[in-house]
């Protein structure tokens, strides 16, 4: 009931509709079932005309009966065969039409649980702070995306779908009470005793679905990280070793889910036949010793069928919501703990790049393990400054630094001389264009990789940012143009083509200030004197800061800075 209680709370209006078209929907059900009641009678007492099944409901033979003929009754109707079955027609149309309803807006509310929980999920994770982020694995932020949202959507529908079931078998087990109390009573009394039997088979389908959670985490991880080194693993020929560890945790998966099968049709097997039993056992009691007609034996038996059946389907949707319920717990716990490490920016001032960024005495370590120590040094504003050091050395944190991603345990990072905690981090990251060392291209065009889909930029300002990024004489002479495919992570270009483009990617919302990380690690010589010039011609408009091993692109710097065992040496020409 918590999960119920849960989806509830957040979509009321849509849920609420469901249920109460689905409580009408019963009630139109139950009415047509109640009126084959006096139809019957009217067909074994008579032949069908009017008057030849009294209208008085005293010569009823039932509660529900006299409450049918009575109720017509008082509309003016009489209980012929032709006003009987338009009854019957009537509510079992006004029933299916209010169940369209229910399922239609059941529908609904689960595909927008799909949309809200990956939004949630998605808009938590960045919004986290930068070390929460560098240790959450891509797959399992993949797998609660693309698997868990959907079976938690899933748990909705079951869970919804047994509340109606419930509800309807409700208004079929009342009016069987007025039928004969004594046949419902004892044939509920049994069925009782079989679902709590069969609760065995919900608990077992429960376990196998917590599994299934826990395994399709572990398995897309392993999935994604082998494809991004799928390369590598074959080159050395070990894609074999990576295959049989995919395949246990697949046959892993397989042993879980064959659980959660077995348990459904093993609980569908059982109550099938122990019903019949059930309604089978009514029957004779009923026609034996309680002298019930023919046509109340009938409808007591089609109430109780329905009544049965529903409640076997309530166990098996029951057991439904409880596999997939794990799913939804698991990424709403995912989405508390993104937003418990959600990233705290006290500033508000407006940032301003018109000198310098200075470090001044800062510090910064992962845990117990020191980065940087004690940095003092200036970038000066509209040079080109590159930071060379050795692996391990904390270039790319010190990146970190500048950009705001991390904040020193000790000392103060200015812009010009206002102390980057007090600047708005948003507006200050807006100000900047990055560069990463993985090119990162989109299977899309050049014109979506340099603006990155951002409405508000133009193709005049992707060509603005690929001509200052080197790139618009290739890109002009491609057919077309900068609406052409770069194809599969740029498969299409060369290395130092991507390079532009990324490059250009960083230029075009017109930052401050452009941050690169070893631009030149994997390109040729000739690629890497054009990225130089490139930068070179750069740098009277921008701010640039270079991670870089390259002789060339510290050659080509205004200012190089070694960083070396967390500390950093005062600018020097010898590399």
């Amino acid at each position: 009931m918590r999960l119920l209680l849960t989806f509830f709370r957040a979509y009321p209006w849509r849920t609420s509709l469901a249920l109460v078209a689905i409580i009408f929907a019963g009630i139109a059900d139950g009415l047509s079932i109640s009126s084959l009641l006096p139809l019957l009678n009217l067909v074994t007492r008579g032949n069908g005309d009017e008057g030849s099944l009294a209208l008085d409901p005293s010569m009823a033979g039932s509660g529900v009966e006299a409450a049918i003929l009575n109720f017509m009754a008082i509309i003016g109707l009489k209980a012929t065969l032709g006003i009987l079955l338009i009854l019957v027609v009537l509510t079992v149309f006004i029933k299916s039409m209010l169940t369209l309803l229910a399922n239609y807006h059941v529908g609904y509310s689960a595909a927008y649980i799909i949309t809200d929980l990956r939004l949630a999920l998605l808009r938590a994770v960045l919004t986290t702070r930068w070390e929460y982020f560098l240790h959450q694995p891509a797959g399992k932020l993949a797998n609660a995306m693309a698997t868990e949202s959907y079976r938690a959507s899933e748990a909705y529908t079951f869970g919804v779908t047994m509340l109606a079931m419930l509800f309807q078998a409700m208004v079929y087990m009342a009016i069987a009470f007025s039928v004969s109390w004594k046949t419902t009573m004892s044939a509920l009394a049994i069925v009782a005793v079989i679902l709590s039997i069969s609760h065995l088979l919900v608990r077992m389908a429960r376990r196998a679905g917590k599994l299934q959670t826990k395994l399709n985490k572990s398995l897309l991880t392993r999935l994604i990280d082998t494809l991004q080194s799928v390369k590598s693993l074959k080159a050395m020929a070990r894609e074999d070793q990576v295959d049989s560890v995919l395949s246990g945790e697949t046959s892993k998966l397989n042993r879980a889910m064959q659980h959660e099968i077995f348990s459904r049709e093993l609980l569908d097997a059982v109550q099938n036949p122990l019903f019949t039993t059930v309604i089978a056992i009514g029957i004779y009691y009923a026609l034996q010793y309680l002298g019930m007609s023919f046509a109340e034996v009938m409808v007591l038996v089609i109430l109780l069928l329905r009544a049965l059946s529903q409640l076997g389907k309530i166990q098996k949707q029951h057991q439904k919501m409880a596999s997939r319920e794990s799913a939804f717990w698991s990424i709403r716990r995912a989405i508390q703990h993104a937003e418990q490490a959600r990233e705290v920016s006290t500033g508000t001032a407006e940032p301003r790049l018109e000198s310098a960024i200075r470090f001044e005495n800062v510090s910064f370590a992962y845990g117990d393990k020191s980065i940087l120590r004690d940095l003092t040094f200036t970038l000066p504003a509209r040079t080109l400054t590159t930071i060379i050091g050795p692996s391990g050395a904390g270039k790319t944190t010190l990146v970190d630094l500048v950009i705001g991603l991390c904040l020193p345990q000790s000392g103060t990072i200015y812009l010009d001389d206002m102390p980057l905690n007090q600047v708005d981090l948003k507006k200050w990251r807006r100000k900047v264009g990055y560069v990463p060392q993985e090119q990162l291209l989109l299977n899309d065009s050049i014109l979506t990789n340099v603006t990155f889909g951002d409405p508000s930029l133009t193709e005049a300002d992707a060509e603005y940012a690929l001509k200052a990024a080197g790139a618009w004489d290739f890109v002009s002479e491609i057919p077309e143009g900068m609406h052409a495919n770069v194809g599969e992570r740029g498969a299409r270009l060369s290395g130092g083509q991507r390079q532009r483009i990324m490059i250009a990617r960083a230029l075009a919302h017109h930052p401050a200030m452009l941050i690169l990380d070893e631009p030149t690690s994997a390109l040729d010589p000739h690629s890497e004197a054009v990225i130089s010039e490139t930068l070179r011609a750069l740098r009277k408009d921008y701010t640039i800061l270079v991670i870089s091993h390259q002789p060339a692109l510290a050659e080509t710097a205004d200012v190089t800075y070694r960083l070396q065992n967390g500390q950093i040496f005062q600018p020097a020409r010898e590399y």
